[in-house]
């Protein structure tokens, strides 16, 4: 049976080797783990396949060949877990509803009919379909649907439809001391290194150090040069909250790579689109905004921008002044884009959303063309491209 896990991986084009398959036999009969399915399937897992590329296709070829082994039991259930139960309020739409719902005619008037509401109104709402409130069709409040609205005293995002949300939100900041579970994330950013020696010379340089030694009459005669870095610097640019939460963990991953792989970084958050500010540290980001304007100012254009997001968004985020969800931006989001892409030509945008779905999202369509299609889906094969494209 295990040769046939051997053939199998080898029919799927998973690299594995004989002395690996070896390897795994000689754990088998020192009983390195347990007899069971789940033990067996990490050890064969970490004896056969060496590149986490391949772990789906081990999944797969795994699944197949000893398909049967571990069944559920017949009584087990499943639960509801709480909070799907917590909002009884929720409106339930049926698709067709849900498409009989219509917008309020654009942007402007959107804003025109919230403050004319917000006169009128001199009490909490629940349900219908004009006020704002809970639970209703209306396009301000919470807990409701319409299919292009202003969220308003609402803990989070469901249909994530809202063009401007009318709370003050927290994020948190993104973990650089991640361990990484993808160690080929590091791989694919070392293709953008430039190396030099700079610095004090706190290294050994130990072929000068034999030859002057030697030269010395055998007497040690220590040679020292500065450390090799990379010399590559990095400006990246990461969306923070909303839609991206969804992408927390690969963000992690990434941003502590980053840290690791780059001496020379500097990073900064961003929500949704990058505007006139931007911050470091999400506990204090309305406290603490640092003007774009001055990142521009401050950091040279040899630097290599790298924005990350979903650019998953209301096109008006994007097109209109006004647009953003949480202040009143002056001018468009595309306009900041613009001058940054000016200002650092060597850029790209990384996004964690899966390639083969951004043509269904307006936004995402048109970020990408703003970024003149230099933008790369988060994954090993986005980020060689991507970096081959910052090494240009």
């Amino acid at each position: 049976m295990f040769s046939e896990l051997f053939y199998e991986l080898r029919k799927a084009q998973v690299p594995v080797s004989l002395k690996e398959y070896l390897a795994l036999l000689e754990a088998m009969e020192a009983h390195v783990t347990d007899m069971s399915v789940e033990e067996f399937y990490y050890l064969s897992r970490a004896a056969l396949v060496k590149d986490e590329r391949n772990f789906d296709k081990y999944d797969v070829v795994f699944g197949h060949v000893f398909k049967g082994l571990e069944a559920l039991e017949d009584d087990e259930t499943a639960e509801i877990p709480e909070e799907w139960l917590r909002k009884l309020a929720e409106l339930t739409l049926t698709e067709e509803e849900m498409a009989e719902i219509e917008a309020m005619g654009g942007f402007d008037k959107l804003m025109e009919e919230l403050r004319k509401r917000l006169e009128e109104q001199q009490k909490r709402h629940q349900g219908g379909n004009k006020w704002i409130g809970t639970a209703g069709r209306s396009p301000f409040g919470a807990y409701g649907y319409n299919p292009e609205g202003v969220r308003i005293g609402q803990d989070g995002s469901r249909h994530r439809r809202a063009v401007k949300v009318w709370d003050r939100r927290e994020y948190k900041n993104l973990d650089d001391s991640v361990e990484l579970g993808t160690r080929n994330i590091k791989v694919a950013l070392r293709r953008l290194r430039r190396f030099a020696r700079e610095g004090a010379a706190l290294e050994l340089d130990l072929p000068d150090t034999v030859r002057s030694t030697a030269n010395n009459g055998g007497y040690l005669d220590l040679k020292l040069i500065p450390e090799r870095h990379n010399t590559i610097k990095v400006l990246l640019f990461l969306d923070i909250g909303g839609s991206m939460d969804d992408h927390t963990r690969t963000c992690e991953e990434l941003f502590s790579a980053t840290r690791t792989e780059f001496k020379h970084l500097e990073y900064f958050y961003f929500h949704n689109f990058v505007y006139e500010y931007v911050w470091r540290d999400n506990r204090r980001r309305h406290q603490e905004r640092i003007p774009t304007w001055e990142v521009m100012h401050t950091y040279a254009s040899d630097y290599k921008l790298i924005l990350v997001g979903d650019a998953t968004m209301s096109p008006y985020e994007i097109a209109y002044p006004g647009g953003s969800v949480e202040h009143w931006n002056e001018e468009p989001g595309q306009v900041w884009l613009d001058r940054l892409l000016t200002t650092y030509p060597s850029a790209i945008w990384l996004n964690p959303v899966n390639e083969r779905h951004w043509t269904y999202t307006q936004s995402l369509q048109m970020t990408q063309q703003l970024m003149g299609d230099r933008m790369f889906p988060l994954t090993l094969d986005g980020l060689d491209r991507g970096m081959r494209e910052l090494s240009r």
